[in-house]
């Protein structure tokens, strides 16, 4: 049945290749700029390692900062897309917001601990380094305004109402504490 098979092994080939070298991507990078320091590998020398050309690295990620910034965008990635299909109107907004982060957490739990050590991993990077760390900043703040604008177009708010980006807030806040304590 197609119900006990992974959804990313129901994708035709051609998208599980580039899942694959997403993923090889991310791995790789990781444990390179884990292991040299983000500025001393190049993304010549990042490319050669996954065996693939510059331009299907830039079909995939922005910059190195991105990639090493790639386990937390995914999760957030899913809450965005989230949003557009909440159930809005029948429970406080920060609750929903809650249990959409929750539920997009879950999502991220491969069974196999990837996604767990890929974010420590990016942690600590962002922590040393501080170009990892403004792209996550502006990442962040770049995902929560559209968040916002979603939130305000489904729930028919005027531009100036506070409550979504104060909800919205609260939700980002109470996971970056939390991840702090985490990693």
């Amino acid at each position: 049945m197609t119900h006990d098979v992974p959804a990313a092994e129901r994708l035709p080939l051609r998208e599980r290749k580039k899942l694959r070298t997403r993923s090889a991507l991310i791995d790789t990078a990781l444990a390179l700029f884990t292991e040299r320091g983000f500025d001393r590998v190049t993304l010549d020398e990042l490319c050669e390692a996954v065996e693939i050309s510059k331009r299907t690295f830039f079909r995939n990620f922005a910059g190195k900062e991105q990639v090493a910034s790639a386990p937390l965008e995914s999760m957030w990635n899913g809450l965005r897309d989230d949003v557009e299909h909440l159930p809005l109107g029948h429970a406080p907004l920060l609750d929903v917001l809650q249990a959409a982060l929750l539920s997009a957490l879950a999502r991220m739990d491969d069974g196999d601990g990837v996604w767990v050590r890929r974010v420590r991993l990016s942690q600590r990077l962002a922590e040393r380094t501080p170009s990892v760390a403004g792209h996550g900043w502006q990442y962040c703040d770049r995902t929560s305004a559209a968040v916002e604008e979603i939130l305000r177009r489904r729930l028919d708010l005027a531009p100036d109402d506070p409550r979504p980006r104060l909800a919205l807030e609260m939700v980002v806040s109470a996971f970056h504490a939390a991840l702090r304590t985490w990693t």
